[in-house]
């Protein structure tokens, strides 16, 4: 073995290269001496040894070539891997004639000295809003916020024109249409007949499809751009408003047809469900009828869920990937296999902080709105208000500003989580990391491997 700065043998000249125990054969005597024996070392040219020496010091030799047969030393008691042993004028800890100690050794390949312990595999590379490794919720989270403050003038573009284009159609068909053909105040009324209340609960039930409608319209736009921009803030390209509607727009179509036919099966699991105690109650057998309606519905409403969720990263799919509608849902399947779980109470954590702090933005000009208008902030509390155009427009005014923040949120975290289950199944982190241009990720240098 060579010598290495960091120790030398007590008791012996610095080594000229040859391996330990060997001399010139001119100079080797007629009867060799062990090596390892103490204090009998071969005298070199040129140097005057003193036939006092010193006893030798207590020390053991790191691991090298043993004589055959020969059991190696136990390690001394000292310090852990983590530590470095403590110094001495003649111990591996010290530095004696200026050599730096085991624990200072730079080691093998740049890496450090065994005495500095190793510190983990490298950070993951980040060159965008997110690192390129497996994600936390926090991190998802994160991303999702961090989009839209590193691109706030695009993410903000876009989610403000959507949210002013979809209230402005809603106030303007709540004022001029259904206002003034929906009737609701016999839901609030005891002595109302049955035939009252359902009439009453059909015009709130238009009222709410109509606008929930035109809101779902609003949102499938603004996923649609907002996917394309979170897909480049992985990156860390920048991105503007045209380049998202250059990215969305071809995908758009099948983006409406992916999502009325989540709608169309939802609603088909929750009719299926109904239907049995529909036709009990219609045999007669109201009672037993209206039980089982209950059951079914609770069942279908469970059912619903978990395809929801199932096909919850459909919609990435088929922007990102280009997918057609079917083979969006399938592929969303396979993502979700095995953390159904996960991607829903991601999902749920994400809408329920991302309507919270809508809640409390909304909330003040509805009250502000109800305050300004004829019936009084006691009519928005008990559902008998009769608010007009003042209500109507302040109440808009939040929700926009309520759907700036929601938007973003919602859509940021549906692809980060597409993006975090490919990571995971498919190493989708090596295909993002040449995409932004990272320099030798995934491959690391044979040269700066430990023990090569």
């Amino acid at each position: 073995m060579k010598d290495t700065p960091g120790w030398a043998s007590p008791g012996s000249a610095p080594s000229d290269g040859r391996e330990p125990g060997a001399s010139d054969p001119a100079d080797r005597p007629a009867e060799p001496q062990p090596a390892d024996q103490p204090g009998q070392n071969p005298p070199s040219p040129g140097t005057k040894w003193s036939e006092d020496q010193p006893p030798p010091g207590q020390w053991s030799a790191p691991a090298g070539p043993q004589n055959p047969g020969q059991t190696p030393p136990p390690p001394p008691p000292g310090p852990g891997w983590g530590d470095r042993p403590a110094a001495g004028p003649g111990g591996y800890g010290g530095a004696p004639n200026g050599h730096p100690g085991y624990g200072t050794h730079p080691g093998y390949g740049g890496y450090p000295g065994w005495g500095n312990g190793w510190g983990g595999p490298p950070p993951a590379a980040k060159p965008g809003v997110i690192p390129l490794r497996p994600l936390g919720v926090g991190e998802i989270l994160d991303g999702a916020v961090s989009t839209m403050r590193t691109y706030w003038r695009t993410v903000l573009g876009i989610s403000l024109t959507v949210a002013i284009v979809t209230e402005i159609i809603v106030v303007l068909l709540q004022g001029l249409v259904l206002d003034g053909t929906t009737d609701t105040s016999a839901l609030n009324d005891p002595s109302a007949t049955l035939d009252e209340q359902t009439r009453a609960m059909g015009d709130l039930l238009l009222n709410s499809g109509v606008i929930l409608l035109i809101t779902l319209v609003g949102t499938i736009f603004a996923t649609a751009l907002l996917t394309a921009v979170t897909s480049r803030a992985v990156l860390g390209k920048p991105v503007t408003l045209g380049d998202a509607w250059r990215d969305a727009r071809p995908r758009v179509p099948r983006l409406f047809g992916l999502i009325f036919l989540l709608l169309l099966i939802a609603g088909a699991v929750g009719a299926a469900g109904a239907l049995p105690g529909v036709l009990v109650s219609a045999a007669g057998a109201e009672e037993a009828g209206a039980a089982l309606s209950v059951l079914g519905s609770l069942g279908a409403v469970l059912v619903a869920l978990w395809l929801l969720v199932r096909f919850s990263l459909a919609s990435p799919t088929l922007m990102l990937e280009k997918q057609g509608i079917k083979k969006a849902m399938s592929r969303s399947a396979k993502l979700v296999r095995g953390s159904w779980w996960r991607v829903f109470g991601i999902q749920l954590l994400a809408l329920i902080i991302a309507n919270i702090v809508a809640t409390i933005v909304v909330v003040p000009f509805a009250l502000a709105g109800a305050a300004l208008s004829g019936s009084g902030i006691s009519g928005l509390v008990d559902g008998t208000g009769d608010y007009g155009w003042t209500y109507l427009i302040v109440s808009g005014v939040g929700s926009v500003i309520g759907s700036m923040i929601t938007f973003p949120i919602a859509a940021g975290v549906v692809v980060l989580l597409y993006i975090d289950q490919r990571i995971r199944r498919e190493a989708l982190d090596l295909e993002l990391a040449r995409a932004a241009g990272v320099q030798g990720y995934g491959s690391p240098e044979p040269s700066t491997t430990p023990g090569s």
